[in-house]
């Protein structure tokens, strides 16, 4: 466990659902969801151990059907703070989901969250939620969350107009004194220059480095707005649809940033975000 370098590694960026629903499967296909759960956890700490990560924050995937509308979303809350509870040595923190189309009732879940559940933060992907990241719901729950503790988690793959980074700049100068956490904006060569357009601009934001083909990039932005402002990710969704861990962990330890940088983004920058003991 843990990487060649000796660094202990904690990925932001971890997703736990039903691949085979990602993957399209028919039903009739599909495992038993209980043996599905042991073999999915198994593979991703195999996963994990391979590719050198010590700890992970697990996030629901977006994906998951809503038949039953809030109660959907409530159970998949409850599952992913139960998966952290069954492993905490490996996944010492979870990450929710509101979903902005039930306006209202959302609020209620977001004090759910950070009460009953322990949630460090709440996830918007909002290509899955009908909605753009700068929607007034989206906006309102960020401001509660900011008074109950949790972090906004903001996917952000800039080829989807829902998650244009534009509007997750229009996210943060709503919330200047709120840090948010920006997944996946470094998916893009585009996006890649946006967000060092992003971290100038806005102080308030942290991104992670998952889909990026080039720690290069990162180590450009790293030099130029610090390396506070980076931490490590994968975006590794559940087994079968995620099967190794990406290859910028290796780069950015082969980087020429110092060791005490490459110490922060690997995992010191995430254990500090989510209130975690780095001693």
């Amino acid at each position: 466990m843990g990487s060649s370098s000796g660094i202990s590694v904690f990925d932001v960026h971890h997703h736990v659902g039903d691949a085979s629903g990602a993957l399209g499967l028919p039903p009739e296909e599909a495992p038993e969801p209980e043996a599905y759960a042991a073999l999915e956890l198994s593979k991703r700490i195999e996963i994990m151990d391979a590719g050198g990560i010590d700890q992970a924050a697990v996030i629901p995937g977006h994906g998951y059907l809503r038949p039953n509308g809030h109660a959907d979303t409530q159970a998949v809350n409850d599952n992913i703070a139960a998966y952290r509870d069954a492993t905490p040595d490996r996944f010492p923190v979870a990450i929710g989901i509101v979903e902005p189309r039930d306006g209202e009732v959302s609020l209620g879940e977001l004090e759910r969250a950070a009460g009953t559940l322990s949630l460090v933060g709440m996830s918007f992907h909002t290509r899955f939620q009908g909605v753009s990241i700068d929607n007034h719901w989206v906006t309102t729950y960020v401001g509660a969350m900011g008074e109950l503790g949790l972090l906004p988690v903001v996917h952000a793959l800039d080829e989807t107009a829902e998650e244009s980074l534009w509007k997750v700049g229009q996210l943060a100068s709503r919330h200047p004194n709120l840090t948010m956490l920006v997944l996946d904006g470094y998916s893009t060569h585009e996006g890649t220059k946006h967000c060092g357009h992003l971290a100038a601009t806005y102080p308030n934001l942290v991104f992670d480095c998952s889909l990026s083909y080039n720690f290069d990039f990162i180590a450009n932005h790293v030099r130029q707005h610090g390396a506070h402002r980076y931490v490590y990710g994968t975006d590794l969704y559940s087994w079968p649809l995620g099967q190794r861990i990406s290859h910028i962990l290796g780069q950015l330890l082969e980087s020429d940033l110092s060791d005490e940088d490459k110490v922060a983004i690997a995992g010191g920058n995430a254990r500090r975000l989510f209130g975690l003991d780095t001693a």
